[in-house]
């Protein structure tokens, strides 16, 4: 059965030493290996499925979890991004971003979530890959609209959406069930239209980066 590609999809998207591609079955291991390093940085802002926390971010679930955003990506749904750093002629695998739950037509509209292994948090590597993945959504993907929404303590990934300049829209009172609890969750919000005379959202960041240099 051969599938329709989707619009914007595949896609490898590039910025420096940052990239963002699609994930590949060889990524099981460091993508197994990253998940687990870093669990206290990464669970408290997650939705969990059962399953201990080495178990749901094994190799093996690997497999379940790439198996599940092939099929997204090819329904249009979802672009998943694996977040790479190119580093002294290596990539290594460094991160999440997916932009999700993508509606067409009248909304062309979808949600950006993303994670970051703490050993190159604070290096510009996630805002980069935002900006990256927002420019395409924009432009071959289609889209007009992206949201991010976050927990009001999870003070860093606001940073991250704060310094692209995402527009704070909502508050979102008990929206998603995370570690044990209904978390509320702040929505921000971001319009093709906004980013478009600056030359795209990733032109943007770069000025504000020099900027704080």
């Amino acid at each position: 059965m051969r599938f329709r590609r989707a619009p914007g999809w595949p896609a490898v998207l590039v910025d420096g030493p940052v990239v963002l591609r699609p994930y590949r079955r060889s990524d099981a291991l460091a993508w197994s290996e990253i998940r687990r390093a870093n669990r206290s940085w990464l669970a408290p802002w997650e939705s969990h499925v059962p399953g201990s926390w080495d178990e749901t971010n094994s190799p093996a679930a690997f497999r379940l979890v790439h198996a599940d955003q092939r099929r997204s990506a090819r329904t249009g749904d979802g672009m998943p991004f694996a977040v790479c750093l190119r580093e002294d002629g290596r990539e290594r695998l460094v991160g999440h971003l997916n932009v999700g739950s993508i509606v067409r037509r009248a909304f062309c509209s979808g949600y950006v979530g993303y994670w970051v292994d703490s050993r190159v948090a604070g290096r510009g590597v996630i805002p980069t890959a935002v900006a990256l993945a927002v420019d395409h959504a924009f432009g071959p993907g289609g889209l007009h609209r992206i949201e991010v929404n976050i927990r009001p303590e999870n003070v860093p990934s606001r940073r991250v959406v704060e310094k692209l300049g995402f527009r704070e829209e909502a508050y979102h009172v008990r929206y998603m069930h995370i570690d044990g609890a209904w978390r509320d969750h702040i929505g921000y919000a971001m319009t093709g239209e906004e980013v478009a005379a600056e030359g795209g959202l990733l032109a943007r960041w770069h000025r504000v980066r020099d900027t704080r240099r």
